[in-house]
């Protein structure tokens, strides 16, 4: 418990050495602009003037942003802020109410720790606590969650249930989009799902630290709540650019498993979390995961002798294991999973074969 930061970053004068990132990778003092052209969608609006114009303004910014943020989502606005309210007072709480929920064994289910899984031999800490839990099927995690604040469990319950049902709606679009089937995003690819809460204490120097690093999401799709406090940046074209908060609103963010799926038509974005001296910074963070036997792969839909697959098939959990082992969170997270140059010709023969069998097979079902 001495290791949390909300433990002991209010008397903080300054920065412990063990926190100062690399001159290369530190936020430093260069004020980071707002972007004015990242995308925000009015799901509802959207969807009640076109269903096609809703598809193809979520296509475009998963495309060329690898994320959006959502307004009028149909996630209620109160169980929002009360969700928000809520993960708050946990944070607040004294540590003895906390320590029951304190770990430092990264395979529990429910877990309050500091900056990584890895604290004892991580080079350098990020300036975060985070709460983490399973929660899908509620069922199965829900008695292992905080029992305090008294309201946790069925406030997050609520909340859990209904972000599942816009990360469906949003997911269906995207696959729409793609013109892959109904449903493609099932359960295999959606039957892990997350709810982690980063907390961020003042800073004594936001220049030299850092909350999350520069990094791409392993997962499938990330559904993000900031609350009113600033902190979330985004690297694109070589430069860093700031996401504005929006009250009530989702970033929602691919991870790299879209990715792959699509074939690189989305992009997963490279993003970092910032820190400040003055204000406590919540988020919370929502991300739909793969089971980790389901296989990952681009879609076969968009395969053929023009579009060759850019990576190979592998299941999820050895993405996992290759994402901890090489420490690469970004781009470099693909690497071993790309298809060499060497191979791609290979692959279009074996994809012309393959539209031959099923042409077969479609003309024998005809019969």
């Amino acid at each position: 418990m001495d290791k949390l930061l909300s433990s002991w970053s209010s008397s903080a004068k300054s920065l412990p050495e063990s926190y100062v990132f690399p001159v290369d990778s530190r936020p430093g003092d260069t004020n980071v602009p707002f972007c004015n052209t990242f995308p925000v969608i009015d799901l509802e609006a959207a969807l009640a003037n076109d269903r096609h114009d809703a598809i193809q303004q979520i296509l475009k910014a998963c495309q060329d942003f690898g994320f959006f943020q959502v307004i009028n989502h149909g996630v209620n606005n109160d169980l929002v802020s009360d969700t928000m309210n809520v993960v708050k007072e946990f944070f607040n709480m004294p540590n003895e109410d906390k320590a029951s929920v304190y770990s430092e064994d990264p395979s529990k289910k429910c877990r309050l720790y500091t900056s990584t899984y890895d604290y004892d031999n991580e080079k350098v800490h990020l300036w975060r606590d985070n709460l983490r839990h399973h929660c899908h099927p509620i069922e199965d995690f829900i008695n292992l969650w905080p029992q305090k604040p008294a309201r946790y469990r069925d406030v997050v319950r609520e909340y859990s249930l209904q972000v599942d049902n816009l990360s469906s709606r949003i997911l269906e679009l995207i696959s729409e989009g793609l013109g892959l089937e109904p449903g493609y995003f099932g359960d295999g690819l959606t039957g892990s799902q997350l709810f982690s809460v980063n907390h961020y204490p003042p800073c004594p120097n936001p220049n030299l630290a850092l909350g999350l690093p520069k990094h791409c999401d392993a997962c499938l799709i990330t559904f993000l709540l900031q609350d009113e406090m600033y902190g979330l940046q985004v690297y694109r074209n070589g430069e860093w650019f700031g996401v504005q908060p929006i009250p009530n609103a989702f970033v929602v963010i691919l991870g790299h498993q879209a990715q792959v799926i699509s074939n690189g038509k989305l992009i997963s974005p490279e993003h970092r979390a910032i820190t400040n001296s003055k204000n406590h910074r919540t988020s919370i963070v929502y991300s739909i995961n793969p089971k980790p036997d389901t296989i990952i792969e681009p879609a076969k839909a968009l395969i053929n002798k023009s579009n060759y697959p850019l990576y190979r098939a592998f299941q999820f959990k050895e993405f996992l294991k290759a994402y901890e082992v090489k420490k690469d969170y970004n781009e470099g997270a693909l690497e071993d999973f790309k298809i060499k140059e060497e191979l791609k010709e290979e692959s279009s023969h074996k994809t012309r074969d393959q539209g031959c069998e099923n042409q077969l097979g479609d003309l024998h079902l005809t019969k």
